[in-house]
């Protein structure tokens, strides 16, 4: 089931009564939208206030709510930490992985993003053998860090400009960032989901990163973030982080991918692939199952 994306960008009140999240604004026009609904529920407007009935009603329905700063970025989320029914046991499974499963699972997750970033420079038009040979030959582990090559060529060729790819920085690193973090959000929810640590990485480790594992699984779906940057460039004379962007931002939740035999909206997508990986991590697997992004 496809779950909505709200966003709040104005003052607003978030309160819950009989399953239903109740909004109302600054006018006392209220509206309800079914809890089960919702997947995602963005707050900008710093002076909104939600009751903490509804936080709670809302990550018992395994909704992310994500909290932007007063820069209007998104800065922090709340995620249910009691979301499957053994969860523990995938927590001991997700711990005891062994290196060598670990350094097999971060090579196909390098071969595939590196794959999708060759796909975009191709229907671009533009030169994308080489990110085609560095996919090819990413070791276990990816040890020759094969990453960070494709990544320079990558963001040298994909702009018709030059482009310095920054976590901070200029137009369009700002629409970049913002598409990440909504992905990062997307994918830490369906962690969740299927019973997984988020802190826990594959390959990501950082004592300050609450989303290690999240920053791995999203690495071959960050070329959708970037495919419709590209988009938004094409459609908007703007180079401001306007609502407008934002929403379109929002809806790469919501795009269509493909997997061998069906079609799926990112969102459910996510599921399939976290639910995979913890199948990886109980053994019963070597394979995350990942879609394509475009067919």
């Amino acid at each position: 089931m496809i779950k909505r994306t709200l966003f709040f960008s104005n003052k607003c009140s978030l309160t819950t009564k009989y399953e239903q999240l109740v909004i109302k604004n600054d006018t006392q026009i209220v509206k309800t939208v079914p809890i089960e609904d919702i997947g995602f529920i963005v707050i900008e407007n710093q002076e909104t206030y939600i009751s903490v009935p509804a936080l709670s009603k809302l990550t018992s329905h395994n909704v992310s709510v994500i909290f932007c700063d007063n820069k209007h970025m998104p800065q922090s989320m709340l995620l249910n930490l009691d979301n499957h029914h053994i969860q523990q046991r995938h927590f001991v499974n997700q711990i005891n992985a062994t290196e060598p499963l670990k350094k097999q699972l971060w090579q196909q997750i390098v071969k595939l993003k590196i794959s999708n970033q060759a796909q975009i420079l191709k229907k671009l038009g533009k030169n994308n053998s080489p990110l085609d040979y560095y996919a090819s030959k990413v070791l276990s582990g990816d040890s020759d860090n094969r990453e960070a090559v494709s990544a320079s060529y990558y963001w040298k060729n994909i702009f018709d400009f030059n482009f310095k790819r920054e976590r901070v920085g200029v137009y369009p690193n700002l629409f970049l960032n913002y598409g990440y973090i909504v992905l990062r959000a997307a994918v830490a929810r369906a962690l969740s989901g299927s019973g997984l640590l988020s802190t826990l990485g594959i390959h990501h480790h950082n004592k300050y990163n609450a989303f290690c594992l999240a920053d791995d699984i999203m690495e071959p779906y960050r070329p959708l973030v970037d495919a419709k940057v590209m988009e938004i460039m094409k459609n908007y004379d703007e180079q401001d982080l306007i609502t407008p962007i934002k929403l379109d931002l929002l809806s790469i939740l919501t795009q269509t991918v493909y997997f061998k035999d069906k079609e799926s909206p990112l969102m459910v997508a996510l599921s399939s692939t976290t639910s995979s990986l913890q199948q990886c991590f109980s053994g019963k697997t070597r394979k995350i199952v990942y879609p394509n992004l475009w067919n």
